[in-house]
């Protein structure tokens, strides 16, 4: 069964910086996709950035300068490094797989206070 689990979240100064971690197992081939998604109280989840088997990625405009997604394909690992940090980055973030089937981790929490 494969699980995906994320780590770094918490809480950090506007300005600040934070490095998310996601860990699959249960899976010995590389995924296709894996990216980050976040949801903040009252709003639909978001995909925040993407990046596939190639290394081809993709942001949301509202993060690109500050966020940097990478992945490592021997480990299925992904990565999330935010930088600049503002209020408005508050929310639950989920890490996301996929092969033919869609995975998600459990999310974790980042707060960023003004």
């Amino acid at each position: 069964q494969v699980q995906l689990v994320e780590s770094g979240g918490g809480l950090v100064q506007a300005g600040g910086s934070l490095r998310l971690s996601c860990a699959a197992s249960g899976i010995t081939s590389s995924f296709n996709a894996m990216g980050w998604y976040r949801q903040a109280p009252g709003k639909q989840r978001e995909l925040v950035a993407s990046i596939n088997i190639g290394g081809n990625t993709n942001y949301r405009d509202s993060v690109k300068g500050r966020f940097t997604i990478s992945r490592d394909n021997a480990k299925n690992t992904v990565h999330l490094q935010m930088n600049s940090l503002k209020p408005e980055d508050t929310a639950v973030y989920y890490c996301n797989a996929r092969t033919f089937l869609t995975y998600w981790g459990q999310g974790t929490q980042v707060t960023v206070s003004s």
